[in-house]
């Protein structure tokens, strides 16, 4: 027989409980078993009055994101409407069925307040990480380090010279531009300001991909172990390539004084195998660099590049194909010279006389009287690194760098992360414009207690 629905309420009483309506394989409930936030109340209480209406729980409001995140829910408009809808969300924010859920304009005002006071993201970020580590998700082995360009919500219209911008115009008066100047004396501004400037949000900086439009972006930075794809620190910086490299010594250093844990090898792309950075990683950490050697040697004419000259490193000379020297110095001088360039970089020069009668000159130097060959005053950090390249481990290294690849892939495409306002890339740390920003650092969080999650 066909079966019909009631017509109306027929029970005045109901015995519901939100716990029995959660499945035992559900993720929330894998989640809320590693979410601790006994001592949030208490990293909080300074920035709290001790009179007044009581305010949202903060821990309802980090839990919301929670939610949000592992949905895909980036609207916190949204957010506030899936948890009044849903039974498991109400069961993980510790919602009864009355309870009402915070409007949503609460999160921006705490993120903009409190929450970026008190770094309050990078408190949890650090508890959610022991958690991991002590999951034995971290094996501390091997970090991989990887950026990802983020567009900023600025118009391309509201670009200007940097050169030309009258920083005391009452009319630029926003907000944006009153942080920005903030964090800048007038010494730094000089320095800083790049070429074009985005009134609207001038933290982001003007670039482009190669084939590509210039815009507005921003740059994140993961440091991950290659264990589990685990973050182990986040940072953002301008989307410009010296900044983004520097982050990585930033990450190292942070997660060194917070967790005493440093690599024993750093895997990257060519952007960080810059002499500096490696001789940084070679000399001062004593990490490993599987990173791509940045060379630039080779030349295009088919002339002999410098790999096919012979160092001698006692003697501190180049020895040509032809048995011939090159040195940085030809004579001995009363006052000793260091012969370091601006560059860091010492300059080998043949002897002209022994150019001119070699059968090898015109695939040498066929365009100049003599050869001379730039070394690096950081070569020594550039040779271990080209050795490195040719072991068995560099291979493997080379694919477990793809896990940064992945975690970004997650972050634009799940979480829809392809587009950063100011408001949510105001700096998280009052010494630094450029340090870790609050909505990366989210989804560092967020991803860390997801993969604590499923690993429960």
């Amino acid at each position: 027989m066909m079966g019909q629905l009631p017509s109306g309420q027929q029970r005045l009483f109901y015995s519901f409980n939100l716990e029995d309506h959660v499945p035992p394989q559900h993720l929330l409930r894998s989640i809320d078993q590693c979410l601790d936030l006994s001592d949030l109340r208490t990293n909080l209480t300074d920035f709290y009055s001790p009179i007044g209406r009581p305010s949202i729980d903060p821990e309802l409001m980090v839990r919301m994101l929670v939610v949000g995140y592992c949905y895909g829910i980036r609207s916190e408009r949204q957010l506030c409407e899936e948890v009044h809808l849903n039974l498991t969300y109400r069961w993980f924010c510790r919602l009864g069925l009355e309870d009402e859920v915070p409007n949503h304009s609460t999160f921006s005002k705490n993120r903009h307040g409190r929450f970026r006071d008190s770094g309050l993201f990078r408190w949890l970020f650090n508890e959610v990480l022991r958690r991991c580590m002590a999951a034995g998700l971290v094996k501390g082995e091997g970090f991989a380090v990887d950026t990802s360009i983020i567009k900023a919500d600025a118009s391309r219209q509201r670009g200007v010279a940097g050169d030309e911008v009258d920083w005391r115009d009452p009319a630029l008066s926003n907000r944006a531009v009153r942080e920005y100047l903030e964090a800048l004396d007038e010494e730094a501004l000089a320095e800083t300001l790049p070429k074009k400037v985005s009134l609207t949000d001038p933290l982001s900086r003007w670039t482009a991909a190669p084939g590509g439009p210039a815009f507005f972006a921003y740059s994140t930075n993961y440091l991950i172990d290659t264990e589990h794809g685990v973050i182990m620190d986040v940072e953002a910086t301008p989307a410009h390539r010296t900044a983004e490299v520097d982050s990585t010594r930033t990450m190292v250093a942070r997660v060194e004084a917070q967790f005493d844990l440093t690599p024993e090898r750093l895997i990257g792309d060519t952007a960080y195998g810059t002499a500096p950075m490696l001789a940084w990683m070679v000399e001062e950490k004593n990490i490993e660099p599987h990173v791509p050697v940045w060379d630039k040697t080779e030349r295009k004419d088919d002339s002999l590049s410098s790999n096919d000259f012979h160092w001698n490193p006692e003697a501190n000379e180049y020895r040509c194909p032809a048995g011939k020297p090159l040195r940085s110095e030809w004579r001995i001088f009363t006052q000793q010279r260091s012969r370091v360039t601006k560059a860091n970089t010492i300059i080998y020069r043949s002897s002209q006389t022994d150019c001119a009668i070699c059968p090898l000159k015109t695939k040498c130097c066929p365009n100049t009287p003599i050869r001379k060959i730039v070394r690096s005053i950081h070569e020594a950090a550039r040779d271990v690194a080209r050795r490195i390249a040719n072991t068995p481990e560099y291979l493997v290294s080379r694919c477990e760098r793809k896990k940064v690849e992945m975690l970004f892939a997650h972050l634009k495409r799940i979480m829809k992360l392809d587009r950063l306002a100011f408001s949510h890339a105001l700096a998280a740390a009052s010494d630094s414009i450029w340090s870790s920003s609050i909505e990366p650092m989210r989804c560092w969080f967020f991803s860390s207690l997801r993969t604590l999650g499923r690993h429960k």
